[in-house]
């Protein structure tokens, strides 16, 4: 018996060592490189150890200390307005009253299945001065003349949150509904027979039993804030003078942009690491004390 259980061990790990490795080499050594990394200056041959000093320069940094305001505005409005309309959507969803529900799940979803850079283009469009946006709202007679609502530092803001909950309410409202679904039907009917409103089942019901979903989801749109990149970039490229400008773009232009700073690149990367970390352990306990 020995012997077998020795031989399935090592079969076992044998299944398991290519993943492993692959794991290693892709996720876990560059981790490792890039935390070295941030603790060196210069470029190229001449760079050298200089300890957590790039850490001490992020205090000081106004660039950096208004990407962090600026993905913070983000997170604080545009993820619970998301989570609350993916809950709406996958209610509306998942009764057995809709018809054409196939049409609409492909509808709501279809926006998360758009090219990023098309979809951003559009919106560009819509909200340019001679875009749609303003022609209609100049013939309503809600402006006197066209605004550019990018060149603005609020209106863009606004935008790039409007262009984030439409993009990804419906991977949300996937989960909503797979989760609504996975619920006991003859709950709600019982609800109903002692006369609870649909709001009170929603508020009672509901939100309870999804409350691991939701969860799920609010650290999942947490982490995905933080690291907001492609949005921003491709509709106001971080402007108006660094207005919209998140913590991954700033990485992008330290890297690409400005003359290269990889060493304070990193110790910026890890930033997000440790706010995500901190975000999520909030959450989770949170969620745990619920």
């Amino acid at each position: 018996m020995a012997s077998l259980s020795r031989k399935y061990t090592w079969w076992g790990w044998f299944f398991v060592a290519p993943a492993s490795i692959l794991i290693f080499i892709l996720s876990f050594y560059p981790m490792i490189s890039s935390f070295i990394l941030s603790l060196r200056s210069g470029f190229g041959l001449n760079m050298h150890f200089s300890g957590a000093r790039n850490y001490a320069r992020l205090f000081q940094d106004s660039t950096f200390l208004s990407s962090v305001a600026n993905v913070f505005i983000y997170f604080l409005i545009q993820v619970p307005i998301m989570l609350l309309l993916a809950l709406i959507l996958a209610s509306i969803l998942n009764s057995k009253k809709l018809k054409f529900k196939g049409f609409f799940r492909t509808l709501i979803f279809l926006p998360c299945a758009t090219a990023l850079v098309s979809s951003a283009m559009i919106f560009k469009s819509f909200f340019a001065v001679d875009g749609i946006v303003n022609f209609f709202l100049v013939h309503l007679h809600l402006i006197s003349e066209p605004v550019s609502w990018l060149s603005h530092p609020v209106w863009a803001k606004v935008i790039v949150i409007l262009v984030i909950t439409w993009r990804w309410t419906g991977y949300n409202t996937i989960f909503y509904l797979a989760g609504l679904q996975n619920i006991d039907t003859e709950i709600y009917e019982a609800a109903s027979i002692d006369g609870a409103s649909p709001f009170q089942t929603f508020l009672k019901l509901t939100l309870p039993l999804l409350s691991p979903v939701i969860l799920l989801t609010s650290i999942m749109s947490t982490n995905g804030t933080l690291q907001l990149f492609d949005e921003v970039k491709n509709l106001t490229n971080g402007g108006p003078g660094n207005s919209t400008i998140t913590i991954s773009q700033y990485i992008y232009n330290l890297s690409f942009v400005y003359n290269p700073q990889f060493g304070y690149a990193a110790a910026v990367s890890y930033s997000i690491l440790v706010m995500v970390a901190i975000l999520s352990f909030i959450q989770m306990k949170i969620g745990d004390r619920k």
